[in-house]
């Protein structure tokens, strides 16, 4: 039928979502996105558009998918700073250890191509970075964190979890990064 998608349009996203978090944006070519989502070059380009509307798609569907799983692990009530910084970390940990996506994280990745996206890719990724922040700090100041202290752990735990990505795709085992994630709770 003409005009009708013959393919998942929502699994090829996802598809590209994981070419993304594999290769990062700068070595994400078009043959490995038309490899990884199984389209050819016209069908992805027809309906996602370039390579850049693409990507931006894929770090929303990332968001879409990881940020209500920290939403909801701060969510709370937490005890104090150091369990809201552990249910934080424990959210990344589980998506490390998921056997059935890339190791790391789509956003880390992001964040260290920088320089190589373009001025509406930048502003996306550090907006979801910014967002990420803001709710650890919320939920920092809701288990009774100071204002300065809250800014500043927030801050720290977001490193954490970048840390952790980054050692995951460096090949550090599990056990590894759950003692960089507690050692990190137990210091807040």
């Amino acid at each position: 039928m003409a005009g009708r998608k013959q393919f998942d349009v929502d699994e090829a996203l996802r598809r590209a979502m994981h070419v993304f978090w594999r290769w990062g944006y700068s070595e994400a070519s078009i043959e490995r996105l038309t490899e990884g989502t199984g389209l050819g070059r016209g069908s992805l380009y027809g309906t996602f558009g370039d390579k850049s509307a693409l990507f931006r798609k894929s770090l929303l569907r990332y968001a879409e998918t990881y940020h209500p799983l920290y939403e909801q692990a701060l969510s709370g009530p937490h005890p104090g700073p150091s369990a809201a910084v552990a249910a934080f970390l424990q959210v990344t940990l589980n998506r490390i250890a998921d056997p059935t996506v890339p190791d790391g994280c789509l956003l880390t990745v992001s964040v260290t191509q920088l320089r190589a996206l373009d001025p509406e890719d930048q502003a996306t990724v550090r907006a979801m970075v910014d967002g990420l922040r803001s709710m650890l700090e919320q939920a920092l100041l809701a288990a009774g964190a100071g204002e300065q202290e809250a800014a500043e752990l927030a801050l720290c735990t977001l490193a954490t979890n970048k840390s952790l990505a980054v050692l995951s795709r460096g090949g550090f085992s599990g056990e590894d990064l759950a003692t960089v994630a507690a050692a990190a709770a137990r210091t807040a």
